[in-house]
Protein backbone atom coordinates (compact mmCIF):
# COMPACT_ATOMS: atom_id res chain seq x y z
CA UNK A 1 0.00 0.00 0.00
CA UNK A 2 3.09 2.17 -0.93
CA UNK A 3 1.62 5.71 -1.56
CA UNK A 4 -1.45 5.07 -0.96
CA UNK A 5 -2.12 4.77 2.55
CA UNK A 6 -0.70 8.46 3.43
CA UNK A 7 -2.17 10.62 6.74
CA UNK A 8 -5.03 11.80 4.74
CA UNK A 9 -6.01 8.35 3.22
CA UNK A 10 -6.22 7.54 6.78
CA UNK A 11 -8.38 10.46 8.13
CA UNK A 12 -10.77 9.14 5.54
CA UNK A 13 -10.97 5.54 6.57
CA UNK A 14 -11.41 6.89 10.44
CA UNK A 15 -14.33 8.83 9.89
CA UNK A 16 -15.95 5.07 8.41
CA UNK A 17 -14.46 2.88 11.19
CA UNK A 18 -13.79 4.49 14.21
CA UNK A 19 -12.23 0.93 15.79
CA UNK A 20 -10.28 -0.78 12.95
CA UNK A 21 -7.01 -0.40 13.43
CA UNK A 22 -5.25 1.32 10.61
CA UNK A 23 -1.33 0.83 9.26
CA UNK A 24 0.77 3.36 7.64
CA UNK A 25 2.08 2.82 4.26
CA UNK A 26 5.77 0.95 4.27
CA UNK A 27 8.23 4.07 5.17
CA UNK A 28 12.31 2.82 4.84
CA UNK A 29 14.40 3.40 8.64
CA UNK A 30 16.95 5.55 5.73
CA UNK A 31 13.94 7.61 5.28
CA UNK A 32 12.89 8.00 8.87
CA UNK A 33 16.41 8.45 10.07
CA UNK A 34 17.88 11.38 7.58
CA UNK A 35 14.51 12.36 6.00
CA UNK A 36 11.77 15.19 6.92
CA UNK A 37 10.46 13.55 9.94
CA UNK A 38 7.37 15.56 10.04
CA UNK A 39 6.29 14.83 6.24
CA UNK A 40 6.56 11.23 7.12
CA UNK A 41 5.34 10.90 10.73
CA UNK A 42 2.84 13.83 11.18
CA UNK A 43 -1.10 12.33 11.36
CA UNK A 44 -4.15 13.22 12.91
CA UNK A 45 -5.34 12.58 16.62
CA UNK A 46 -8.27 10.86 15.02
CA UNK A 47 -6.54 8.36 13.25
CA UNK A 48 -5.60 6.15 16.60
CA UNK A 49 -5.25 3.31 16.67
CA UNK A 50 -2.20 3.10 14.60
CA UNK A 51 0.45 1.25 13.92
CA UNK A 52 3.72 2.92 11.79
CA UNK A 53 4.85 0.04 9.58
CA UNK A 54 8.62 0.25 8.86
CA UNK A 55 11.43 -1.22 6.55
CA UNK A 56 14.66 -1.94 7.32
CA UNK A 57 17.39 -5.03 8.19
CA UNK A 58 19.87 -3.42 10.41
CA UNK A 59 19.23 -3.88 14.60
CA UNK A 60 20.36 -0.41 15.33
CA UNK A 61 18.28 1.52 12.55
CA UNK A 62 14.78 -0.28 13.23
CA UNK A 63 15.82 0.43 17.15
CA UNK A 64 16.08 4.31 16.21
CA UNK A 65 12.82 4.44 13.81
CA UNK A 66 11.10 2.53 16.30
CA UNK A 67 11.59 4.90 19.21
CA UNK A 68 10.58 7.29 17.04
CA UNK A 69 7.72 6.16 16.20
CA UNK A 70 6.91 5.72 19.61
CA UNK A 71 8.13 9.03 20.48
CA UNK A 72 5.48 10.41 17.73
CA UNK A 73 2.91 8.44 19.33
CA UNK A 74 1.66 5.45 17.51
CA UNK A 75 0.24 2.61 18.99
CA UNK A 76 2.11 -0.67 17.20
CA UNK A 77 5.42 -0.49 15.41
CA UNK A 78 4.98 -3.19 12.50
CA UNK A 79 8.35 -4.71 10.76
CA UNK A 80 7.54 -5.48 7.03
CA UNK A 81 8.59 -8.48 5.45
CA UNK A 82 6.24 -9.15 3.29
CA UNK A 83 7.09 -6.77 0.31
CA UNK A 84 7.86 -8.20 -2.85
CA UNK A 85 9.16 -5.22 -4.92
CA UNK A 86 12.44 -4.75 -6.38
CA UNK A 87 13.02 -1.65 -4.81
CA UNK A 88 12.39 -2.61 -1.71
CA UNK A 89 14.73 -6.06 -2.30
CA UNK A 90 17.59 -3.82 -3.38
CA UNK A 91 17.67 -2.57 0.05
CA UNK A 92 17.52 -5.72 1.50
CA UNK A 93 14.69 -5.71 3.04
CA UNK A 94 10.32 -6.88 2.98
CA UNK A 95 10.14 -10.18 1.65
CA UNK A 96 13.30 -11.34 0.90
CA UNK A 97 13.99 -11.29 5.30
CA UNK A 98 11.82 -14.21 5.37
CA UNK A 99 14.88 -16.10 4.53
CA UNK A 100 16.97 -14.56 7.14
CA UNK A 101 14.74 -15.24 10.43
CA UNK A 102 17.72 -14.59 13.07
CA UNK A 103 18.24 -10.99 10.97
CA UNK A 104 14.33 -10.28 12.04
CA UNK A 105 14.43 -11.72 15.11
CA UNK A 106 17.77 -9.38 15.61
CA UNK A 107 15.68 -6.80 13.92
CA UNK A 108 12.17 -7.11 17.08
CA UNK A 109 14.69 -7.75 19.64
CA UNK A 110 16.03 -4.12 19.37
CA UNK A 111 12.54 -2.93 18.46
CA UNK A 112 10.93 -4.19 21.86
CA UNK A 113 13.93 -3.03 23.70
CA UNK A 114 13.57 0.72 22.58
CA UNK A 115 10.11 0.73 23.07
CA UNK A 116 7.02 -0.03 25.07
CA UNK A 117 4.66 -0.46 22.04
CA UNK A 118 3.73 -3.47 20.44
CA UNK A 119 6.24 -4.50 17.60
CA UNK A 120 4.51 -6.72 15.18
CA UNK A 121 5.72 -8.33 12.21
CA UNK A 122 3.78 -8.73 8.40
CA UNK A 123 4.62 -11.48 6.72
CA UNK A 124 4.10 -14.22 3.68
CA UNK A 125 3.80 -17.58 3.80
CA UNK A 126 6.88 -18.35 1.41
CA UNK A 127 8.95 -17.01 -0.75
CA UNK A 128 9.35 -17.71 -4.91
CA UNK A 129 8.58 -21.19 -5.39
CA UNK A 130 8.92 -22.31 -1.68
CA UNK A 131 5.73 -24.45 -0.76
CA UNK A 132 7.02 -25.62 2.39
CA UNK A 133 4.78 -24.76 5.16
CA UNK A 134 7.32 -25.59 7.66
CA UNK A 135 9.72 -22.55 6.34
CA UNK A 136 7.07 -20.04 7.51
CA UNK A 137 6.62 -22.37 10.58
CA UNK A 138 10.55 -22.00 11.53
CA UNK A 139 10.35 -18.28 10.60
CA UNK A 140 7.67 -17.44 13.03
CA UNK A 141 9.04 -19.71 15.79
CA UNK A 142 12.40 -18.11 15.86
CA UNK A 143 10.95 -14.25 15.45
CA UNK A 144 8.47 -15.00 18.42
CA UNK A 145 11.46 -15.77 20.18
CA UNK A 146 12.93 -12.71 19.94
CA UNK A 147 9.50 -11.41 21.64
CA UNK A 148 7.01 -10.64 19.24
CA UNK A 149 3.83 -12.23 19.58
CA UNK A 150 2.05 -10.63 16.72
CA UNK A 151 1.87 -11.82 12.87
CA UNK A 152 0.14 -10.75 10.26
CA UNK A 153 0.47 -13.17 7.13
CA UNK A 154 -0.17 -12.64 3.33
CA UNK A 155 -1.34 -16.02 2.42
CA UNK A 156 0.66 -15.75 -0.92
CA UNK A 157 4.56 -16.48 -1.66
CA UNK A 158 5.80 -13.60 -2.29
CA UNK A 159 7.86 -14.37 -6.00
CA UNK A 160 10.95 -12.25 -5.79
CA UNK A 161 11.64 -12.64 -9.34
CA UNK A 162 9.77 -13.30 -12.72
CA UNK A 163 7.00 -11.44 -11.20
CA UNK A 164 5.67 -8.05 -10.82
CA UNK A 165 4.42 -6.54 -7.62
CA UNK A 166 0.71 -6.01 -9.75
CA UNK A 167 1.53 -10.15 -10.37
CA UNK A 168 1.89 -11.51 -7.53
CA UNK A 169 -1.14 -9.57 -5.72
CA UNK A 170 -2.92 -12.68 -8.12
CA UNK A 171 -0.25 -15.45 -8.80
CA UNK A 172 0.59 -17.69 -6.63
CA UNK A 173 -2.48 -18.78 -5.18
CA UNK A 174 -4.00 -18.26 -2.11
CA UNK A 175 -3.22 -20.78 0.67
CA UNK A 176 -5.30 -19.71 3.83
CA UNK A 177 -5.07 -23.01 5.63
CA UNK A 178 -1.96 -22.71 6.27
CA UNK A 179 -2.17 -19.58 8.32
CA UNK A 180 -4.63 -21.52 10.06
CA UNK A 181 -2.38 -23.87 10.55
CA UNK A 182 -0.03 -21.19 11.59
CA UNK A 183 -2.45 -20.27 14.39
CA UNK A 184 -3.13 -24.09 15.33
CA UNK A 185 0.57 -24.22 15.81
CA UNK A 186 1.11 -20.97 17.91
CA UNK A 187 -2.42 -21.04 20.13
CA UNK A 188 -0.60 -18.18 22.24
CA UNK A 189 0.47 -15.58 19.41
CA UNK A 190 -1.77 -13.57 17.78
CA UNK A 191 -2.14 -14.31 13.92
CA UNK A 192 -3.67 -12.25 11.25
CA UNK A 193 -4.92 -13.06 8.27
CA UNK A 194 -4.13 -11.09 4.45
CA UNK A 195 -5.01 -11.26 1.04
CA UNK A 196 -8.06 -11.79 -0.96
CA UNK A 197 -10.37 -10.74 1.03
CA UNK A 198 -13.17 -8.79 0.03
CA UNK A 199 -16.78 -9.32 1.95
CA UNK A 200 -18.23 -9.91 5.84
CA UNK A 201 -18.91 -13.43 4.82
CA UNK A 202 -14.90 -14.11 4.61
CA UNK A 203 -14.22 -11.94 7.37
CA UNK A 204 -16.58 -13.63 9.89
CA UNK A 205 -15.19 -17.51 8.28
CA UNK A 206 -11.43 -16.37 9.14
CA UNK A 207 -12.31 -15.04 12.21
CA UNK A 208 -13.44 -18.47 13.30
CA UNK A 209 -9.54 -19.84 12.72
CA UNK A 210 -7.50 -16.83 13.30
CA UNK A 211 -7.39 -13.96 15.42
CA UNK A 212 -7.93 -11.03 13.22
CA UNK A 213 -8.51 -9.66 9.53
CA UNK A 214 -6.06 -7.43 7.55
CA UNK A 215 -7.78 -5.94 4.57
CA UNK A 216 -5.78 -3.34 1.92
CA UNK A 217 -7.11 -3.10 -1.42
CA UNK A 218 -10.52 -3.88 -1.27
CA UNK A 219 -10.83 -1.29 1.88
CA UNK A 220 -9.02 1.71 -0.71
CA UNK A 221 -11.15 0.47 -3.62
CA UNK A 222 -14.60 -0.15 -1.67
CA UNK A 223 -14.16 2.48 1.64
CA UNK A 224 -17.80 2.26 2.45
CA UNK A 225 -17.67 -1.50 3.46
CA UNK A 226 -15.59 0.01 6.77
CA UNK A 227 -18.79 1.78 7.34
CA UNK A 228 -20.58 -1.55 8.04
CA UNK A 229 -17.16 -3.20 10.39
CA UNK A 230 -17.90 -1.37 13.72
CA UNK A 231 -21.29 -2.73 14.21
CA UNK A 232 -20.58 -6.04 12.60
CA UNK A 233 -17.30 -7.23 13.74
CA UNK A 234 -17.00 -5.15 17.24
CA UNK A 235 -20.34 -5.26 18.21
CA UNK A 236 -20.91 -1.36 18.42
CA UNK A 237 -24.27 0.43 17.74
CA UNK A 238 -24.85 0.84 14.23
CA UNK A 239 -23.97 4.69 13.56
CA UNK A 240 -26.45 5.30 10.90
CA UNK A 241 -23.23 6.80 8.45
CA UNK A 242 -24.56 8.60 5.60
CA UNK A 243 -22.07 8.91 2.21
CA UNK A 244 -23.07 12.75 1.37
CA UNK A 245 -22.20 13.18 5.50
CA UNK A 246 -18.88 11.51 5.38
CA UNK A 247 -17.91 13.61 1.91
CA UNK A 248 -18.88 16.89 4.07
CA UNK A 249 -16.44 15.82 6.56
CA UNK A 250 -13.68 15.27 4.37
CA UNK A 251 -14.20 18.42 3.00
CA UNK A 252 -13.97 20.28 5.44
CA UNK A 253 -10.78 18.58 6.65
CA UNK A 254 -9.61 19.80 2.62
CA UNK A 255 -10.64 23.44 3.79
CA UNK A 256 -8.80 22.99 6.90
CA UNK A 257 -5.53 21.50 5.11
CA UNK A 258 -5.69 23.70 2.54
CA UNK A 259 -4.86 26.69 5.30
CA UNK A 260 -0.99 25.04 5.53
CA UNK A 261 -0.64 24.49 1.60
CA UNK A 262 -2.57 21.10 1.07
CA UNK A 263 -3.97 21.07 -2.53
CA UNK A 264 -7.45 19.13 -1.80
CA UNK A 265 -6.71 16.87 -5.28
CA UNK A 266 -4.28 15.14 -2.43
CA UNK A 267 -7.18 14.15 -0.24
CA UNK A 268 -9.81 13.89 -3.08
CA UNK A 269 -7.88 11.02 -4.37
CA UNK A 270 -8.55 8.63 -1.26
CA UNK A 271 -12.21 8.94 -1.44
CA UNK A 272 -12.92 8.37 -4.83
CA UNK A 273 -14.39 4.28 -4.25
CA UNK A 274 -17.02 6.36 -1.79
CA UNK A 275 -19.84 6.41 -4.46
CA UNK A 276 -19.03 2.96 -5.89
CA UNK A 277 -21.94 0.85 -6.97
CA UNK A 278 -24.26 3.84 -6.65
CA UNK A 279 -25.94 5.25 -9.81
CA UNK A 280 -23.80 8.41 -11.32
CA UNK A 281 -20.41 7.10 -9.02
CA UNK A 282 -18.48 7.73 -12.18
CA UNK A 283 -19.47 11.05 -12.58
CA UNK A 284 -19.73 12.21 -9.26
CA UNK A 285 -15.37 10.78 -9.27
CA UNK A 286 -14.69 12.39 -12.73
CA UNK A 287 -15.34 15.83 -10.66
CA UNK A 288 -13.66 15.04 -8.07
CA UNK A 289 -10.16 13.60 -9.96
CA UNK A 290 -10.73 16.86 -12.45
CA UNK A 291 -7.05 19.05 -12.29
CA UNK A 292 -8.25 21.44 -14.10
CA UNK A 293 -10.23 22.71 -11.13
CA UNK A 294 -7.78 22.67 -8.51
CA UNK A 295 -7.54 26.37 -7.56
CA UNK A 296 -11.71 26.05 -6.51
CA UNK A 297 -12.32 25.80 -3.19
CA UNK A 298 -13.58 22.26 -2.44
CA UNK A 299 -16.99 23.10 -0.73
CA UNK A 300 -17.36 24.38 -4.35
CA UNK A 301 -15.98 21.52 -6.19
CA UNK A 302 -18.33 19.13 -3.84
CA UNK A 303 -20.89 21.03 -5.28
CA UNK A 304 -20.36 20.39 -8.58
CA UNK A 305 -19.82 16.89 -7.64
CA UNK A 306 -23.31 16.66 -5.97
CA UNK A 307 -25.16 18.17 -9.04
CA UNK A 308 -23.55 15.27 -11.52
CA UNK A 309 -25.14 12.55 -8.69
CA UNK A 310 -28.59 14.27 -9.07
CA UNK A 311 -28.35 14.39 -13.08
CA UNK A 312 -27.06 10.55 -13.03
CA UNK A 313 -30.32 10.00 -10.87
CA UNK A 314 -33.73 8.39 -12.63
CA UNK A 315 -36.46 10.30 -13.56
Amino acid sequence: MMDWTDRHCRYFHRLLSRRALLYTEMITTDTLLHGHLPRHLDFNEAEHPLALQIGGSEPADLARAARLGEQWGYDEINLNCGCPSERVQRGAFGACLMAEPATVADGVKAMRDAVSVAVTVKHRIGIDRMQSYDFMRDFVGQVSQAGCQTFIVHARNAWLQGLSPKENREIPPLRYELVYRLKRDFPQLTIVINGGITTDEQVHGHLQQVDGVMVGRQAYHHPWWLASWDAEFFGDCDRGLDRDQVEQDMVAYMERQAQVGVPWSMMARHMLGLRAGQIGARRWRRVWSDHRLKGMPPRQVAVLAAQQLRLAEPA
